[in-house]
């Protein structure tokens, strides 16, 4: 079988290097930072348990927004100078490219640990530092749904009704010129903003 032939991004192969994530690293790297979050709020807090699955349920749902958010407005950002268009085809504008690229389906943990703390820091700022812990867990278990959702949409072929129509979705996405169908886990807020067409 023949190896599939990545577009180059960076010149430097260690830059380069960065950009290629096994599809297994996302769940490596996040599994044990979202126990010791749920661990904390667990522990750590004076929350119950109900509180703090509510929080955590909260952040699938802060995830959502924020997927849809990033993916449209962000990822496909109308850039109108060269530096910002090179930025967004770093981004996002290489897969459109080169969508079953396998190296390049999931984030690379450069990028999902550096836009994590922001968001924790954001999230204690908002509802406190006890609520954060789960709140966070919560949105960053939703970004790894995501992760795998869309890496299963490029490269697995669903039997089951959820999985087809998520992979038709996506693909969709894909193909439509003026863009729609930002959502790639839930199709929700494209629903609430109508851009599912």
């Amino acid at each position: 079988m023949k190896k599939h032939q990545s577009i180059r991004l960076f010149k430097n192969p260690i830059l380069e290097s960065f950009t290629h994530v096994h599809p297994s690293i996302p769940f490596i790297l996040w599994i044990p930072i979202v126990l010791y979050f749920i661990f904390q709020g667990l522990t750590q807090t004076s929350l119950s348990i109900a509180a703090n699955l509510l929080m955590i349920i909260a952040g699938l749902f802060v995830w959502t927004l924020t997927e849809y958010t990033m993916h449209r407005h962000v990822f496909h950002f109308d850039a109108k100078n060269k530096v910002a268009k090179y930025l967004v085809f770093l981004f996002h504008g290489n897969h459109h490219d080169d969508p079953q690229d396998p190296t390049r389906l999931v984030m690379p943990p450069i990028v999902s640990i550096t836009l994590s703390i922001p968001f924790y820091y954001f999230f204690r700022f908002l509802v406190g530092r006890e609520a954060g812990f789960s709140l966070f867990a919560g949105f960053m278990i939703g970004y790894m749904i995501y992760d795998y959702i869309h890496f299963a949409t490029h490269h697995f072929t669903p039997r089951t009704k959820f999985g087809k129509f998520t992979k038709e979705n996506h693909m969709k996405h894909h193909f439509i010129p003026k863009g729609a169908k930002w959502g790639v886990s839930t199709p929700l807020w494209d629903h609430v903003f109508k851009t599912f067409n």
